[in-house]
């Protein structure tokens, strides 16, 4: 989805570029959008926050496939990477254990937030939350539920 405003010429940027790793300055970034970054853009790390909604700038960014991986307030220069989706598939028998980086790929492939994949499961978000960080892994059932959801959502993990 192309997003619509100020942020758009960041995203085309981004979108275009070949690189899975990606430092621009902010001023740089004002070329690009052909006008100022906020004050906040500068003094505030949360500006620059990978969050799903309620962003214009984040979902330029994320929509173009890159997340902030690194920002520099001091010498005014961000990171944009493209997010690791590496994982190793485990299985036991015809069933895939699901452990933290399996549980967050799918996240990621859905654009899911960490609530919207607990209600698709039934389950809490702090569930989710605890299986992203290893806490917890899912019970075999979840892992099976966890496999649906995958297919249905067209997620290929093996």
């Amino acid at each position: 989805m192309q997003p619509v405003g100020k942020y758009t010429p960041l995203f085309n940027y981004l979108q275009r570029a070949p690189e899975a790793e990606l430092t621009l300055s902010f001023d740089e970034i004002e070329v690009l959008l052909g006008a100022k970054l906020p004050a906040s853009a500068r003094a505030h790390r949360g500006w620059w926050s990978n969050r799903s909604s309620g962003s214009p700038q984040a979902a330029a960014w994320m929509d173009a496939g890159y997340h902030v991986d690194d920002l520099d307030l001091d010498a005014e220069h961000v990171t944009f990477r493209h997010p690791l989706r590496a994982y190793t598939v485990r299985r036991e028998g015809d069933i895939v254990v699901w452990d933290s980086d399996l549980v967050k790929a799918l996240r990621s492939h859905t654009d899911w937030s960490q609530t919207q994949l607990a209600e698709e499961l039934g389950v809490r978000q702090q569930t989710v939350s605890e299986w992203e960080t290893g806490v917890y892994q899912p019970s075999r059932h979840m892992c099976k539920f966890l496999m649906l959801v995958a297919e249905r959502a067209g997620f290929e993990y093996t």
